[in-house]
Order: structure tokens, then sequence, then C-alpha cells
């Protein structure tokens, strides 16, 4: 059974790697392993993907207001908009990873969850991140993608189904080899978080049903309030200091992590 102070510390950690380029997958797999602690089971893994899912909508609320009603409104007389096409981008760019999960997750969640897999990944990936910081134009918006954009990206967040690799980072990676700028390749993937988010968490709830253990009520509240107000704060932060600082203290943690894990299990 979870114990409060576990369930705090994976709730944080979820809240703080969720949406910065340094993998949410990646560090519950590891830290449990590092402190010995037992699985967490699924119920509590449904509860911090959903504060993390709730911390995202409600910080782009607005957002996913307007590109609702304008997605549902294109079908009338208004007809198509720049928020209507940023739905059908965000459609487009999540059916690859969809698609992905379901036909490879039984091998996700087995073979891949090796800390060399992990340790390699974050390590590849973070590299590619720093290419792509460094040498995309950084001069387009979201508004400029086009489909085939979209699901380039959404290709790459496919990927992102190997522990390590990061779901935001492989999908910053891919707005930024796009032309997009920091904030604007960050906004499109946290946008684009929600229905992966989303699956995710149906994937797991319906695992859950065949699941014969329990956890508190205290406990899923405990971790969906940690994450939420943890995640709610690093997108804040990320997106009002990322045109200045760059992904390069990512990178490096990376670098610093993936090269730590192949010496300690190599």
């Amino acid at each position: 059974m979870i114990e409060y102070g576990q369930a705090f510390w994976l709730a944080l950690i979820q809240g703080l790697t969720e949406f910065l380029p340094i993998s949410s997958s990646a560090h519950l797999i590891l830290l449990p392993h590092f402190v010995n602690w037992s699985d967490q089971g699924l119920a509590f893994d449904v509860a911090v993907h959903m504060g993390t899912l709730i911390a995202v909508v409600g910080y782009f609320r607005e957002d996913f207001k307007s590109i609702g009603l304008a997605w549902f409104r294109q079908w009338g007389d208004t007809g198509a908009s720049v928020e209507s096409r940023t739905g059908w981008l965000l459609i487009q760019a999540t059916v690859p990873a969809v698609i992905a999960g379901f036909l490879l997750n039984k091998v996700v969640e087995g073979a891949l969850r090796d800390p060399i897999v992990i340790a390699i990944s974050t390590i590849v990936f973070g590299l590619l991140l720093w290419w792509a910081d460094q040498k995309g134009r950084r001069t387009r918006k979201i508004e400029d993608l086009q489909s085939k954009d979209a699901l380039l990206i959404g290709l790459f967040q496919a990927v992102a189904l190997i522990p390590g690799t990061s779901r935001s980072g492989i999908t910053m990676t891919a707005g930024l080899m796009l032309g997009l700028s920091r904030k604007d390749a960050a906004r499109f993937s946290f946008l684009m978080a929600v229905p992966i988010i989303a699956a995710a968490g149906c994937l797991k709830a319906v695992a859950l049903i065949s699941e014969p253990g329990q956890v508190s009520f205290e406990i899923i509240v405990l971790g969906i309030s940690v994450s939420f107000v943890t995640a709610w704060v690093v997108i804040a932060l990320f997106l009002r200091s990322i045109e200045q600082v760059g992904m390069t203290p990512f990178v490096l943690y990376r670098l610093v992590l993936g090269l730590a894990l192949l010496a300690w299990y190599w």
C-alpha cells in the first residue's frame, strides 16, 4: 500500500517533469527503483495524470474554449478560422501517438522500461533537442503550421512511448525543427498533451477495473492536488522564461542523468 510520503514525492515528480523536456516516465520508473519503493499501483498513476491534465486544461482554458467553439462553428455560417485550423492541427498531431500507443503498449510497458534504454534515449533525444534549438529558425508561429507539419510533430510524439524520450521534449524538438519559436513550440506541445494524457489515463482506468489493489481516497486526493499545483507552476514558469533560457539547461541535465545511469547500470 502506498504511503503519504511516497505519494507526495511521486506526485511532485509527475508535476515537475510532465511538461519539462526531461521525461516524466523515466523519473517515475527510476525513483521507486532507487529508493526501493513498492509499485504505487494503477489508481495512483491515474490520479497524478488527472492532476497534470487538469492543470494544463485549466492553464490554457481560454485557448481550448476558443479552439473548441471555432471548430464546431466552422460547420455553420462562420466557416474556417485560425482557431478551427488549430483544432484540426491538434487532432492530426494526436493520431500517430494514439495508434502507436494502442499497438505497442505491451512492448513499452515491458522490455522498454529498462534503465539502459532510458539512459540511451535520455542522451540521444537530449542531443537532438539541443541541435533543434540551435539550428531552428524560430520565426514561425502555431498558425503558420500546415497539416504535414502537425503529422510530423505527431510522429515525433509517438516516439515518446520509449521511456526517457520525453513527450514534451520530442514534440518541442519537432516544433523547433519546423521553425517554430521556442514559446510556440512549447505551447503547441502543451496543447497536444491534453488528448494524449487523457487517452493514457483512460487506458490505465480500464486496466484499473481488473486490479485488485486499493488506494485510499486521501492518497488519491493528495496525488491529484500535488501534481496539479506543481504542473501549473511549471507550465507558467516555463512559458515565461523559455525564450531567454533556451533548452540548454534541460539538455545538460539529460546528459548528466543519462551518463550517470550508464555508469551505474552498464
